[in-house]
């Protein structure tokens, strides 16, 4: 499928006067700054923008401008529908209803084009990445807000520069976006390392259960341990980004519990690794360093597959990617 024209997206923006930008459920770094990132810039020219996440994203993204903006709840009419950094429909929650986007703005390589206008890029670094080459061509500009936005969701989903899909023209858009202003010390620190102290207790219930077994680490968090750390929203608090610190790390599975019904699993891995082929078999996606899936079930019959599934395919692929 042949991508939309920059011409042909700044034609749809500049001919609509109402716009709803969206993302995913249990939002990241990424959606966050890329819903915020769009729709400000949106803003500045005057539109009217709804911004609409179904989960709160919590305080840690406060610090970038119209945060308070953010709704749980679309508007009776959305207008110009935008979904970005989402792989497809299902990932948006409830949001969306059947109703078909008007432009979906992503990097997954899994993206399954529910849009009307699907600019999907699975080689970008971040949807953010992507917003930033693109917003000027559409007759958008990045100030202050804009690129502190942009920069936010840059460096999580890079987690810092250190994931190894960077390409040198990512750090080439950083320093524009440093150059309009955003902030990188604060925003590395907010973002990155600036951990609350339900956060760490909650990561102290998943360290204390990990396992490794021949390149494969996991971990899980259920909802017993998410009411002993006090800890109030429904994702791993980016432990697993911290999992493959790990040396001898070679797939690392975290196992969320968010009902008695449902399990958030996500996968992360080493070069040679493409996690999105388990994400997607379980039905989910991602990228190949990093893929997630909800999956309906009982809890320890998922852990269970998912283990199986996983050691099967890292002892496959080893085969012909030693160590």
């Amino acid at each position: 499928m042949s991508l939309p024209s920059d011409t042909t997206i700044k034609n749809a923006i500049d001919s609509a006067k109402s716009f709803t930008v969206v993302s995913h459920i249990r939002p990241d770094g990424d959606a966050i700054g890329s819903l915020l990132g769009l729709g400000t810039a949106l803003i500045m020219t005057g539109k009217k923008v709804k911004l609409v996440l179904q989960d709160f994203p919590g305080n840690r993204y406060a610090y970038l401008p119209n945060f308070d903006k953010i709704q749980s709840f679309m508007p009776e009419e959305p207008g110009f529908l935008i979904v970005v950094d989402c792989g497809d429909e299902f990932r948006t929650g409830e949001l969306l209803k059947g109703r078909k986007p008007d432009l979906v703005i992503d990097h997954h390589k899994t993206n399954s084009n529910f849009g009307m206008l699907n600019l999907i890029e699975p080689d970008a670094e971040a949807t953010a990445f992507m917003l930033a080459q693109h917003i000027p061509h559409w007759g958008l500009g990045i100030d202050r807000a804009v690129a502190s936005a942009l920069l936010t969701g840059l460096v999580s989903d890079t987690i810092g520069f250190r994931t190894s899909n960077v390409r040198p023209i990512c750090l080439n858009i950083a320093a524009d976006l440093i150059q309009a202003g955003a902030d990188l010390p604060s925003i590395y620190q907010r973002v990155l390392l600036t951990r609350s102290l339900e956060e760490l207790r909650y990561w102290g219930q998943g360290l204390s259960k990990l396992r490794l077994e021949d390149g494969l680490l996991w971990t899980s968090l259920t909802l017993e341990d998410r009411v002993k750390a006090g800890y109030t929203e429904n994702d791993d608090a980016d432990l697993v980004n911290n999992m493959t610190t790990v040396a001898e790390m070679l797939i690392a599975v975290i196992f969320v519990e968010q009902s008695a019904s449902t399990t958030k699993v996500s996968w992360r891995s080493r070069n040679g690794y493409d996690v999105s082929v388990l994400a997607r078999e379980f039905g989910g996606g991602g990228h190949a360093a990093a893929a997630g899936a909800d999956i309906d079930g009982e809890y320890q019959s998922i852990v269970e597959s998912v283990l199986a599934r996983t050691r099967e395919y890292l002892n496959d692929t080893g085969e012909s990617n030693p160590r």
